[in-house]
């Protein structure tokens, strides 16, 4: 699917077809031939364009024959509705420049990309691309941000499940959770040492717009703030996890007990009756209260296990 994008009147507009000045932004489903085609017309290298789709590709910068891309990975939920998946991972996306004209191409439609075709930006125009590619970098950092508090409210809630649980369902949701943190740490990372790199080199010529710069400075910052909340998350859940197993291995070990003591407790009664059910000559065979007796002794014996059991706290 490709989109057409154009600021009009103050807002942003699709275009049916393609035009000067305008933003182009490519989405699943794709067609090969459209990519070729778009890449055609508009002098784009076609490496340029399959680079991006790739799930795997690290976040860098390149220039070829007057075109520059910069792809930067940015956070997604996950719906591939597997429960042994990540509930969130991470997806390239590529940013295509050229003289005027700006293209934007994904594998997953992301809400870093939704969040200006959406919403109705005021002082948004694609057109102003060095700003324009700022504010991805920003938003994609807003949305890592986001999805780490969403993940440490998770792991609160799975921790408190955990304390009486002897299942691997919640420990298998923070498997989870851990994969999405190694994606996230990963991932910002990369795209700390690309902002690093283009502030460097001054990629996007923006080290005369001290506004800019100072932005960029900024957009580093936050990213080294994710970057060290995902690492610090990553060790809490790995801390949780290990503490966790011992906690469900400890509770899976009280209900043995448990159910131990239980069965010891009913082997009395049984034990009294099979001796009483020999065909043999037995006490009080002749008394007519004999089986009254005989039950409220096992019944006795019972009671005086249970007594001993919860005097040592086997239950």
């Amino acid at each position: 699917m490709i989109q057409y994008l154009q600021k009009k009147d103050g807002a942003l507009q699709s275009l049916d077809a393609l035009q000067e000045h305008c933003w182009v932004n490519i989405y699943p489903p794709f067609d090969q031939e459209e990519l070729e085609e778009i890449a055609k017309r508009l002098q784009i290298p076609m490496d340029f364009l399959v680079d991006s789709l790739d799930i795997d590709e690290r976040s860098r910068y390149e220039r070829e024959d007057g075109v520059d891309l910069i792809v930067i990975n940015a956070p997604i939920k996950n719906r591939d509705g597997s429960e042994h998946e990540a509930d969130y991972i991470t997806v390239p996306i590529g940013i295509i420049s050229l003289d005027t004209i700006i293209v934007t191409i994904s594998s997953y439609q992301n809400p870093v990309i939704d969040y200006f075709i959406e919403r109705n930006i005021r002082d948004f125009d694609p057109m102003r691309q060095k700003d324009f590619l700022l504010r991805i970098f920003d938003r994609a950092i807003y949305y890592f941000l986001i999805y780490l508090k969403r993940i440490n409210h998770q792991r609160n809630q799975y921790t408190a499940e955990l304390y009486n649980s002897s299942r691997n369902t919640e420990l298998t949701r923070m498997m989870n959770l851990q994969k999405s943190l190694v994606y996230f740490a990963t991932t910002l990372r990369d795209n700390e040492q690309l902002m690093i790199k283009i502030q460097r080199t001054d990629f996007i010529h923006i080290r005369s717009d001290e506004e800019a710069s100072d932005y960029l400075d900024d957009i580093i910052v936050d990213n080294s703030q994710a970057r060290e909340m995902a690492d610090i998350y990553n060790n809490i859940l790995n801390g949780t996890m290990d503490a966790f197993a011992s906690i469900i291995s400890n509770n899976l070990n009280i209900v043995m007990k448990r159910l131990t003591a239980v069965t010891i407790i009913l082997m009395v009664p049984t034990l009294v009756a099979s001796f009483f059910g020999m065909n043999v000559r037995l006490p009080m065979a002749e008394n007519p209260m004999a089986y009254l007796i005989i039950i409220l002794f096992s019944a006795m014996l019972s009671i005086l296990l249970v007594l001993v059991f919860v005097r040592n706290r086997m239950f």
